[in-house]
């Protein structure tokens, strides 16, 4: 097997540069799967001894791709030591008393009848001990003052803690993407604030462009009604405050979301309809048209344009990825290479890993690579076979290839990000590829050129001539939204998909994707495998976060079932989505048993295969729970001394190791926890005891 597999590989030699990101993405991988923080010299030396291999055997082309693909590895894990290093972001500590706090905004974003703002040179009178953060971000309802600008100092009087820890885990770690960005504390502000003083020009470029963009934003939603002005933001500058949350939903469950934040589909067209203007602007002046290379003019006129727009858009990291890869597609034309390559989807994404190698964590990256990826490998394969070829085609059949080329490309896209979706989000929409069939030409032949005519006349104050016929295609989009989410099944929610899921996955989809020959179709094992593990996923039996506020059992139907609706909040939604839920049942009442789950004032007693819980909230019922229960779960205070049951969960273990998940069995239970998941890593809250635990 060994041996056909290799000569396999040697048949598709030219093929092997496209594994070296992967090879990166691995090695990020496993820093990031790491329980401890490694040696910060390892992965530097580790990069040295592979290069040095490389280096040394260039006559033995065997050894040499080795070491290239060692190479590639420690280079990923070594850039992931680096950034955590250089970041280092200080979380503020976990306190219940607000404190007076000045700082100067990056950010508002308008939210209700407050704002949000993100803020930076922080000031903090009786600050704990330990150095202050040095980003926050605080929700402000009711302010008093006009809204303040990116650039302003504001004083607040605000609550402000670290990042919040998973609700489960393996669930999605605010914290660890919080650290990386730089945001040491969030919170939210009592009463309201005032702002002490306004920017002014020493705060640099990015503060004054983030101003326009506030300009920009407040000006489209003035120009256009309740909620097309607001879309209209989000498509051309990335805004998406304003937006009401039923018009969210909608897109979401349409599969059109993706259109509401600056990606790879707003920059690629920006610079397509920046380069095909000029190409003909310079085609129409005959001298310049024979004697210049007019169409490596236009790429570089399209590389200023998407660079102006990553800047005006306000360079969100997604978009800074968008941004590379589009300049690396314009950048093939003006060395005469083909746009359309996987040798270039693979640079892009080395580079992207190299310089942000906690990318490789997000949704974003992983959706945005996997439909680019899917589309290349698709448009190989149709090249190779010349289908939807149009050579010498009347208009009729012209538009119909339009319109197969727009399905199939709806169809790859949505195919090859659906499972992403899905282990991200617990969604799946089914009706995306109908929606994006009709919603993405849209955006591209008359959403985004007005938009970009109001962009050029807004400096003028005549952005209004743009914005009107925009706005008749983004009512378009948003109808469409409305008509695709209304019907049966457009939005499942379905149940967390294992990590190790994901893992084949993806490496059965690159094996797919990167192979041409028919030993690719191999990959498809992989698919299989995340399939099969998805579907044996058992969900625990038995929540409780970390605050010791609420804890979920699951029923007989397998459904669950939380113990508190008002305290639940977003830990409670985290768990439901997870288990593939879209409402909760609470509790029931004292007197009101459930036969599997029964409540009295002081406690609740919980039937699973075997074993009984009990959920103590009064410290009276402790000591008979105590003697009769196999698994105790005490919210108030610790169990000290409680011996009968084979498993204690108390307040003592919420605080040191976050929320639990318990499963329950015929041979035993077995427990995780948030602190064993995420392991003692510099953007954990704590350094928990690192431990499995199972009780038999």
């Amino acid at each position: 097997m060994a041996g056909w597999l290799g000569a396999r590989a040697r048949d598709e030699q030219d093929r092997w540069i496209l594994w070296f990101p992967v090879g990166v993405g691995f090695g990020i991988a496993v820093y990031f799967a790491l329980k401890a923080e490694p040696w910060l010299w390892l992965g530097p030396s580790a990069c040295a001894g592979a290069l040095a291999i490389v280096l040394g055997a260039r006559r033995r082309a065997v050894l040499a791709r080795f070491g290239i693909a060692g190479l590639a590895v420690v280079l990923g894990f070594a850039a992931a030591q680096i950034e955590t290093a250089r970041v280092a972001t200080i979380f503020a500590p976990a306190i219940d008393w607000p404190v007076k706090l000045e700082g100067r905004v990056l950010h508002v974003e308008p939210r209700g009848n407050g704002v949000r703002l993100l803020l930076d040179r922080i000031v903090v009178a009786r600050w704990p001990a330990g150095p202050v953060p040095e980003r926050v971000r605080l929700v402000a309802q009711g302010w008093r003052q006009a809204t303040p600008s990116a650039g302003d100092r504001v004083r607040v009087l605000a609550v402000v803690g670290p990042p919040p820890a998973p609700a489960a885990p393996g669930a999605f770690d605010f914290a660890r993407q919080a650290f990386f960005e730089r945001l040491g504390g969030v919170g939210f502000v009592l009463g309201g604030g005032e702002i002490v003083a306004r920017s002014d020009a020493r705060d640099g470029v990015g503060l004054w462009l983030e101003t326009v963009r506030q300009d920009l934003a407040a000006r489209f939603r003035a120009a256009l009604p309740v909620p097309t002005g607001a879309v209209a933001a989000a498509l051309l500058i990335g805004e998406r405050a304003g937006i009401p949350d039923e018009v969210n939903d909608a897109m979401r469950d349409s599969g059109l979301f993706h259109l509401l934040s600056i990606s790879g589909l707003h920059l690629s067209l920006v610079a397509g309809l920046v380069f095909f203007a000029a190409r003909a602007g310079f085609a129409l002046i005959e001298p310049v048209a024979l004697r210049y290379p007019i169409k490596k003019w236009a790429a570089a006129a399209a590389i200023l344009a998407t660079a102006g727009y990553l800047a005006l858009s306000g360079a969100a990291v997604p978009t800074q990825r968008a941004f590379l890869m589009t300049t690396v597609a314009l950048f093939a034309v003006l060395i005469d290479r083909s746009p359309f390559s996987m040798r270039l989807v693979a640079l892009a994404a080395t580079g992207i890993l190299i310089a942000a190698p906690d990318s490789l964590l997000g949704a974003s990256f992983q959706l945005s690579f996997a439909a680019v990826v899917a589309l290349i490998a698709v448009a190989e394969e149709a090249r190779d076979r010349s289908w939807l070829g149009v050579g010498g085609a009347g208009l009729v059949r012209r538009a119909w290839v339009y319109v197969a080329g727009a399905a199939l490309t709806s169809f790859v896209a949505g195919t090859a990000t659906a499972p992403i979706v899905a282990f991200h989000f617990d969604r799946f929409t089914s009706y995306g590829v109908i929606g994006n069939m009709v919603a993405v030409p849209i955006t591209g032949i008359w959403v985004m050129p007005w938009g970009l005519v109001a962009l050029g006349l807004a400096p003028f104050g005549a952005e209004r001539f743009g914005l009107v016929p925009m706005g008749w295609g983004v009512e378009a989009i948003l109808a469409t939204a409305r008509i695709v989410a209304a019907w049966p099944g457009a939005a499942l929610v379905v149940p967390a998909m294992p990590f190790a899921g994901l893992v084949a996955l993806v490496g059965g989809g690159l094996w797919l994707a990167l192979w041409r020959r028919p030993w690719r179709w191999l990959g498809a094992g992989g698919l299989v495998i995340a399939a099969a593990l998805w579907a044996v996923a058992v969900p625990p039996d038995v929540l409780v976060d970390g605050e010791a506020r609420i804890v979920a059992v699951r029923g007989p139907d397998g459904r669950l079932a939380v113990s508190s609706r008002r305290a639940g909040g977003i830990v409670a939604e985290t768990w439901l989505r997870r288990a593939g839920q879209t409402y909760w049942t609470e509790w029931p009442r004292p007197g009101e048993p459930l036969g599997w789950l029964a409540c009295d004032a002081a406690a609740c007693i919980y039937r699973n295969s075997g074993w009984t819980v009990a959920v103590v909230r009064d410290p009276a019922a402790l000591a008979e729970e105590c003697a009769n229960a196999d698994v105790l779960v005490v919210l108030g205070e610790a169990a000290i001394g409680c011996r009968q049951p084979r498993l204690v969960i108390d307040r003592r273990d919420l605080a040191r190791r976050g929320a639990h998940a318990v499963w329950l069995g015929a041979d035993g239970s077995r427990v995780e926890t948030v602190a064993e998941s995420r392991g003692e890593r510099p953007w954990t809250l704590e350094q928990y005891p690192i431990r499995s635990i199972r009780v038999d």
